[in-house]
């Protein structure tokens, strides 16, 4: 928390023109000292010890202030007075040397000065509003003591192991949402995860619809957009093992390595989506890919051929078998519709 101004700058300075006059005064009285003989001035000198004043007052005139310059403290004045003591001042921070009086006698005021400044920064701060917490920093690439990395957790993997075969029960991800266009002609989805795979459905079947439902998705064009649905639906979206894929596409041959779109499922190889293809990579780029690519057999869409060297690959090229000589694409309408 910021110190007050006050604790800045300390209270007004005495105004140049009075300590000028200060210093006038200190000298006239100097300068009178040599009129009065030696004894006298003995008895002045013993004086002015006994009573504790300062050096440089004149016999039989009025006692001298304390020879303080009015920039050794700044404290707070109330008309041409010091502050009593019972009245809090207000002090600046002392500088290099400061805290001494003339002659190297101790500045009468500089322990109270370190006393209440210390006080002040010992003092416990008030309450406040909580301030709010830095954002985390997330390192995309880190990977974590199971192997994956945030974005394989985003897609719903709690592990990197990949099983040949798991239950070949299909157990369907419980939950819906709207379509977000709901104008648009509506395909309904119901998303399944094969029993025994460490996959968290829910984390799975949110980023599936993500991908569907994303701005360079299918729906792009205005022709369609996606609701989830746990009941009966126009496409199912599986994450299996390579053995159940293998079944869910046959008589196509998926030899354990591929997926599928056919016959109102979309069926995608777990070890396909636990570690992408060499020709991808990035791994999040390839499931996006995956899906919208299974999903648009679905809707309607063969495969088309590479269009030419450095292009950016067509969706519905292979490109779980080969991109090149094209760019990895993982969206029907990579710029937008």
């Amino acid at each position: 928390m910021a110190r007050p101004s006050s604790w800045r700058s300390g209270a007004p300075r005495t105004p140049p023109s009075h300590a000028r006059g200060v210093r006038r005064n200190v000298r006239a009285r100097t300068l009178a000292v040599p009129r009065f003989g030696s004894g006298v001035l003995g008895t002045a000198v013993g004086l002015a010890l006994l009573s504790g004043a300062a050096t440089g007052a004149v016999v039989g005139g009025p006692p001298a202030p304390l020879p303080i310059a009015a920039e050794d403290v700044r404290i707070t004045r109330t008309g041409d007075s010091v502050s009593a003591p019972e009245q809090e001042p207000t002090v600046g921070p002392l500088r290099a040397g400061e805290g001494a009086a003339a002659g190297g006698a101790a500045d009468p005021l500089s322990s109270f000065v370190a006393v209440d400044r210390q006080a002040r920064d010992d003092a416990p701060l008030p309450p406040g509003p909580a301030q709010p917490a830095s954002p985390a920093v997330i390192d995309p690439l880190a990977i974590d003591g199971a192997g994956l990395t945030f974005a394989d957790r985003q897609a719903g993997l709690r592990s990197a192991e990949v099983p040949t075969s798991g239950t070949g029960e299909l157990v369907v991800v419980p939950g819906s949402s709207p379509a977000p266009v709901p104008e648009r002609p509506v395909r309904t989805v119901r998303v399944e995860v094969e029993a025994g795979l460490d996959v968290d459905g829910a984390l799975f079947a949110q980023m599936v619809m993500a991908t569907l439902n994303d701005p360079r998705g299918w729906g792009a064009d205005g022709s369609v957009s996606f609701a989830r649905t746990d009941g009966d639906a126009d496409i199912r979206v599986v994450l299996a093992s390579p053995d159940e894929v293998d079944d869910l596409c046959a008589p196509l041959d998926t030899v354990g390595r591929y997926s599928c779109g056919r016959n109102g499922h979309a069926a995608l190889n777990h070890t396909r989506w636990v570690q992408a293809t060499p020709e991808f990579a990035d791994r999040t780029q390839y499931r996006e890919y995956l899906v919208n690519h299974e999903v648009g057999h679905l809707l309607g869409h063969p495969h088309v051929e590479c269009s030419g060297p450095g292009e950016v690959a067509k969706i519905m090229q292979q490109q779980s078998v080969e991109v090149q000589p094209c760019v990895p694409n993982g969206w029907p309408f990579p710029g937008g519709a």
